[in-house]
């Protein structure tokens, strides 16, 4: 499918802000499953320079600093994107789940390069519970997409979805007291139930093409971010995407923008302000448009 994506980022303050320096993930990954269009990043205030790079994972990353002061900051990021549902190779599939196990077969292909998504990170920490809950669905010899599976079903009927039930800093142990949250939530579980057996798994951001209710006309600037995960496919370079919140693997309709441990590698927008205002609001607004053009995979 191809998409029109817009994201549209509104800070505003109180009182005049002097310096300000941030970074954003807004621009979509260039994969074999997704095809980059155009795209356009713009700036209000704009700061006159903007530095442009892939960070460490390969992720499109942006710098800025804005100098002169200002009340209010608006980043809008549109991009056109082509989307094709990933095929994954059975074989692969059906290898045990031990063998997604960097650090435990190092003489696996392509282990080197994914064994720090096996470890611990800031956002999916290995917190009491999830190692007795992953157990249930990494049973010994289970297929590893068989198993993963298993995991993201049980996450999806076990915990409820709960905007009000957690904030961006809540915790894994937050989440498996409450049995709610939110997608970012989900995927920092499932991270964590994955890694505390040793297995690679990566945290992904982007957006999900949302469908309107039956009889229901799109709403324009009602769709928001997305997280989901992704587990390595031992031996290849191929990772196993799942979205624990819609219970499915991802498909044509996520875009896929950036990648890392957990959420801290990968918010869209984050930094700094140097500021005497004692306030400030902040509106995100964000459309997945479909257009016309749909391609198949073959």
């Amino acid at each position: 499918m191809r998409y029109r994506v817009w994201h549209r980022t509104a800070y505003t303050y109180s009182g005049p802000v002097q310096d300000s320096v941030g970074l954003f993930h807004l621009v979509p990954r260039q994969l074999p499953w997704q095809e980059m269009g155009d795209h356009t990043v713009t700036l209000d205030p704009d700061p006159g320079a903007a530095d442009r790079e892939l960070d460490y994972f390969g992720n499109a990353l942006t710098y800025f600093h804005l100098t002169d002061p200002h009340g209010s900051l608006v980043i809008e990021a549109t991009s056109e994107v082509t989307v094709l549902t990933p095929v994954y190779d059975e074989d692969a599939l059906a290898q045990p789940w031990e063998r997604a196990r960097p650090t435990a077969h190092p003489d696996a292909a392509g282990a080197w390069a994914t064994t720090e998504f096996a470890l611990e990170s800031p956002r999916a920490r290995h917190a009491e519970g999830v190692a007795e809950y992953a157990a249930a669905s990494l049973t010994p010899g289970r297929p590893v997409g068989e198993a993963v599976t298993d995991l993201m079903h049980r996450i999806h009927a076990d915990f409820a979805y709960d905007s009000t039930a957690t904030t961006v800093t809540s915790t894994v142990a937050d989440v498996l007291a409450t049995r709610a949250g939110v997608c970012q939530d989900f995927a920092h579980l499932a991270l964590a139930c994955l890694r505390s057996h040793g297995v690679a798994a990566r945290y992904v951001s982007g957006y999900l093409a949302t469908r309107p209710a039956p009889g229901k006309d799109r709403v324009f600037g009602a769709d928001a971010s997305h997280a989901w995960i992704a587990v390595w496919l031992p031996g290849t370079e191929e990772w196993l995407a799942i979205d624990p919140t819609n219970d499915q693997w991802a498909n044509d309709r996520y875009v896929t923008v950036a990648w890392g441990r957990d959420y801290g590698d990968v918010s869209p927008v984050k930094g700094i302000i140097f500021t005497k205002a004692k306030k400030s609001t902040l509106k995100v607004s964000v459309d997945v448009a479909p257009l016309e053009g749909r391609r198949e995979v073959l």
